[in-house]
């Protein structure tokens, strides 16, 4: 019996001790489990290091995870953890140097600064990967933010310079279209501070990074995120917000316009000196009074680039106009034989031009004051009546109104309508020998074309246009001036296919008599015995 017990503990007692063992290995699966899954990984490190100093170096090891090139969701993962300790560290004033700090509160310090550094690195590479420029553009200007509020630790006003320059060097180097136009509208637009030290940061960017000849898109990169504002603010109310809040009770440059304006002019001009090709020449004169000239508190640095525009020729020389113009209006620019280069612009392309409803917006307005000399004005009617003759009729069809308003304007003009020989010398001149046009066409001074001694047989031709639009316009020039004036921008937007739908919409209120012999033969020479007379084709040309 005794030896009968002891045998049963025994087996009690190995039964007991294989349990331990089991629930020892089950607990063991499960730390292994923890272990192989990353993701859970990153967040005991990321609780560990703000639970206690002791952990900080686990710093380290996310940064590791972090630089690691892979397409693993663990990557992305520690970036954003990273962000959320740093975001803590710097609240918390753990980066901030006080004073009555020991020598070794001042190495922790130092060494989170060092860390903080390599992850702003990692962030600024992260802006040039398409799957993750978005997240690391908003961490980057999380981090930015609060580096901004608790860096500095006084109540001076502290902006990362240095860090939104890195931000925007990556953004203009090497960042996507759709990462820079997220930039400007989540934070260029919306915060006054970020603008003004964006267009700041552009400025230094390209005084000490002058780019190379294969450097073809930064231009393109940089005018993306300088032409993002449409219209210039108006009064200190319209800048915005600050996105890092400065002391209120001392002045800070950022808010004032003036300053604003200033940076922004740096920031163009240094863009201008990069010397555009003529693609990116035209991007800039497209918006240059609307978007550019108002950035700038003297608009006369402009002049160089305008007047080097306008003197290139063609349709740079069409864009210019309009900056020049503004020139002249708002800084009085004394811009030499001025109507002698506008007069040069009207060639046979101007009317086929896309820009032709700008060119005749403005040159409206350079012709419309009543002080002009009456041969000056004249040369303009002739010279564009001339190039009329081989237009499309959506150009005919601005052109004569234009003409009916420059005659109700210079009343003196209006010889050239109708002249009629005087003197029997002359009426049998015309008989015999027919008229000579004294206009002088390669005559490049308007002033001496002898346009006014002309007289308009060009409307006289447009009168019998192929297109009736064209024909029924045309002949207000022979009829009574009974209309004021006829409004430019009723007619500057047609084109062929905006005539052709004012045709076809028009309702017949007759249907017209058509007689229509179908004929049977075309190339070749009708039958004989039909009696057909051959067409001119089968005349001229033997197909046979």
């Amino acid at each position: 019996m005794p030896g009968m017990i002891k045998e049963d503990s025994l087996k009690r007692k190995r039964s007991k001790a294989s349990e331990k063992s089991s629930k020892r290995a089950k607990a063991d699966d499960n730390n292994d489990d923890k272990g192989d899954d990353p993701q859970a990984n990153i967040l005991l490190l990321e609780n560990a290091i703000l639970e206690s100093k002791k952990n900080y170096n686990n710093i380290t090891t996310l940064l590791e995870i972090a630089q690691k090139e892979s397409d693993d969701d663990s990557v992305q993962l520690a970036i954003v953890s990273l962000c959320r300790i740093f975001l803590r560290l710097l609240a918390s004033g753990n980066l901030t140097r006080r004073d009555g700090q020991s020598e070794k509160d001042l190495v922790v310090i130092q060494w989170l600064r060092k860390r903080l550094g390599d992850y702003k690195q990692i962030v600024i590479y992260a802006l040039d990967q398409e799957d993750s420029a978005s997240t690391a553009l908003t961490l980057a200007l999380r981090i930015l933010q609060a580096e901004g509020q608790y860096m500095n630790g006084t109540d001076e006003y502290n902006f990362p310079k240095f860090f939104l320059r890195e931000i925007v060097g990556a953004l203009v180097q090497s960042g996507s279209d759709d990462i820079r136009q997220e930039y400007c509208e989540k934070f260029l637009g919306e915060y006054a501070d970020i603008r003004f030290y964006t267009f700041k940061a552009l400025k230094d960017f390209l005084s000490t990074n002058p780019p190379t000849s294969s450097d073809h898109g930064l231009f393109d990169n940089i005018f993306d995120i300088l032409s993002f504002f449409e219209d210039v603010p108006d009064s200190a109310e319209d800048i915005g917000e600050l996105y890092i809040v400065a002391p209120k009770k001392k002045s800070n440059p950022v808010m004032s316009l003036n300053q604003q304006k200033k940076q922004a002019q740096e920031a163009w001009l240094a863009l201008l000196n990069l010397g555009p090709n003529r693609e990116q020449r035209k991007k800039v004169l497209q918006i240059m009074t609307r978007s550019i000239a108002p950035w700038f508190t003297k608009p006369e640095l402009l002049m160089d680039f305008l007047t080097d525009s306008y003197d290139s020729g063609g349709a740079i020389s069409l864009l210019a106009l309009s900056g020049v113009f503004y020139l002249i209006q708002e800084r009085n620019l004394d811009y030499p034989l001025f109507y002698r280069k506008l007069y040069s612009l009207l060639d046979a392309n101007i009317l086929h031009s896309k820009h032709r409803s700008r060119f005749f917006r403005l040159l409206d307005t350079f012709l419309s004051s009543t002080h002009l000399p009456a041969v000056l004005v004249a040369s303009f009617i002739k010279r564009i009546t001339r190039l009329c003759l081989s237009a499309p009729p959506a150009a005919i069809v601005v052109v004569i109104p234009w003409i009916y308003n420059l005659f109700k304007k210079h009343p003196l003009c209006t010889f050239m309508m109708h002249r009629v020989p005087r003197t029997p010398e002359e009426k049998d001149d015309l008989e015999n020998e027919g008229m000579g046009d004294p206009f002088i066409a390669d005559e490049e001074d308007p002033m001496e074309t002898c346009a006014i001694d002309s007289c308009l047989w060009e409307v006289v031709q447009l009168q019998s246009h192929y297109h009736p639009n064209v024909a029924t316009i045309a002949k207000i020039i022979s009829e009574q001036f009974t209309k004021q004036s006829y409004n430019l921008e009723d007619f500057l937007d047609h084109s062929y296919s905006s005539l052709l739908d004012a045709e076809l919409s028009k309702q017949v209120k007759k249907a017209p008599v058509v007689e229509f012999m179908i004929p049977k033969r075309v190339f070749l020479p009708q039958d004989p015995t039909s009696e057909v007379e051959d067409n001119l084709l089968a005349r001229l040309w033997d197909f046979q």
